[in-house]
């Protein structure tokens, strides 16, 4: 009988992957009994709160610091794939042989190690079902485990995870896989076309993330007074996919039109200094704040201070994009006005009368729409409620999860077991199969 389903991400928790702590919430919420395991733990200063109502523990692969430090996870680890190798010479070694006749990158490598040492963990957990939560890294390392034990696993793919990954692999990982899990339909259509797999189609379902509609509520009318600046928010990493710089040249535009406008930018990252540069070099220095990063709390009272939300993602020259951003689900669902790309899976969300969409990299557009919602308060408030209106009724946290919850073999509407690992998880999907990597 099974007793859980490993959730294997890259890192946990990050502040800035707020969706998948949501995801979790949602999961184990749903009756899903998750058991966590990460490639590493990414030692950030600031958490999220709603870390600590995650049930499962969270078991890491790699430690800190380097190998000395880490020996005895390095004896750990040679010490599960002598195992592997003696429990099933023939297979062990079919896996090596994949690995030898493919990319044998130092990523590969550290992926196998990582599979052997996770596998041994798995048995010893009595797991059912592994499911990865990035379709490179962790879903490589699943579909190790995989080839090496017969683990039934599942993938989730958002966007750069498909982007960066070889077709390919991406191909093999999704023959193999039991199901996948795309967040939107843009990330749906863009891993069957890269990875060739019309005849997986139907194993590749749309499962879109969620947000806590009851943490980000709606707003109760403007907080604009009479001849104030319009107040934009802005809210993610500050990567060069996000788009900042079309932000700051339509801030300059609206300001060299005279009109009056602020905004600011919740989030950290490497292109800080770059954009503080251009603020300074554009004379906005007075009309832009960078807050660094915040909790979901604290980001909770900026939507509500805010007059209009944007999001102006836009694609890079190697493939890396947004998929449908957490942020933008949280101001659309406290009630914000929402200027947005339209790339990815952005389109999907932002449809209907629930924003405007301006096309990515364009400042003029961007200045454009922002003007409209600065000259109509009425048009702001309607947006806000459509918006407001679609997240909680396609976006919310826990019906995403309820939705998704059979694919583990949990029945939401069942009542809740006692013992939370007492239950058969993958009785729907999951069965031992005999892949082998000699295909492909």
């Amino acid at each position: 009988m099974t007793t859980g389903v490993a959730y294997l991400t890259k890192r946990f928790p990050r502040l800035s992957e707020t969706f998948i702590l949501d995801e979790i919430l949602g999961l184990e919420g749903a009756g899903v009994p998750l058991r966590l395991y990460a490639i590493a733990d990414p030692q950030e200063g600031l958490v999220q709160p709603d870390v600590a109502r995650v049930l499962s523990p969270v078991v890491y692969l790699r430690g800190a610091g380097g190998l000395w430090a880490r020996r005895g996870e390095v004896r750990e680890t040679l010490l599960a794939h002598a195992r592997l190798l003696a429990s099933s010479p023939r297979r062990y070694l079919r896996v090596v042989g994949y690995i030898a006749r493919r990319r044998r990158h130092l990523s590969t490598l550290r992926n196998f190690a990582h599979a052997g040492r996770l596998a041994q963990l798995l048995r010893e957990d009595g797991t059912g079902h592994l499911h990865a939560a990035f379709a490179h890294g962790p879903a490589s390392i699943a579909h190790f485990v995989h080839l090496l034990t017969g683990l039934p696993f599942s993938f989730s793919a958002h966007a750069k995870d498909i982007y960066v990954s070889a077709p390919d692999l991406l191909a093999r990982k999704l023959r193999d896989a039991s199901f996948v899990l795309c967040c939107s339909e843009s990330a749906r259509d863009a891993l069957i076309s890269s990875a060739g797999a019309e005849g997986d189609v139907a194993k590749v379902l749309l499962a879109h993330h969620g947000v806590d509609t009851h943490r980000f509520l709606l707003r109760e009318g403007s907080t604009r007074g009479d001849g104030a600046p319009l107040k934009v928010l802005a809210v993610g990493r500050l990567v060069a996919k996000k788009g900042y710089p079309v932000i700051l040249a339509a801030l300059k535009t609206l300001r060299d039109e005279g009109r009056g406008v602020h905004c600011t930018i919740v989030g950290a990252g490497v292109d800080r200094d770059e954009l503080e540069s251009r603020v300074k070099e554009w004379d906005l220095t007075g009309s832009v704040d960078f807050v660094g990063s915040r909790t979901h709390q604290q980001v909770a009272a900026h939507y509500h201070e805010a007059d209009v939300f944007v999001q102006a993602s836009v694609v890079l020259d190697n493939g890396d994009r947004d998929g449908i951003p957490n942020s933008l689900l949280e101001a659309m669902a406290s009630g914000l006005a929402v200027v947005a790309s339209d790339v990815a899976g952005i389109p999907e969300v932002v449809a209907g009368g629930c924003g405007v969409l301006v096309a990515p990299g364009d400042a003029t557009q961007l200045a454009d729409a922002l003007a409209l919602l600065a000259d109509d308060e009425a048009l702001r408030a309607r947006l806000g409620r459509q918006a407001r209106a679609h997240v909680v009724e396609w976006f919310d946290r826990a019906a995403c999860a309820t939705r998704i919850a059979p694919l583990f073999g949990v029945d939401p509407a069942a009542p809740e077991t006692p013992d939370r690992w007492s239950k058969g998880p993958v009785g729907a999907v999951g069965r031992a199969t005999r892949s082998t990597p000699e295909e492909g």
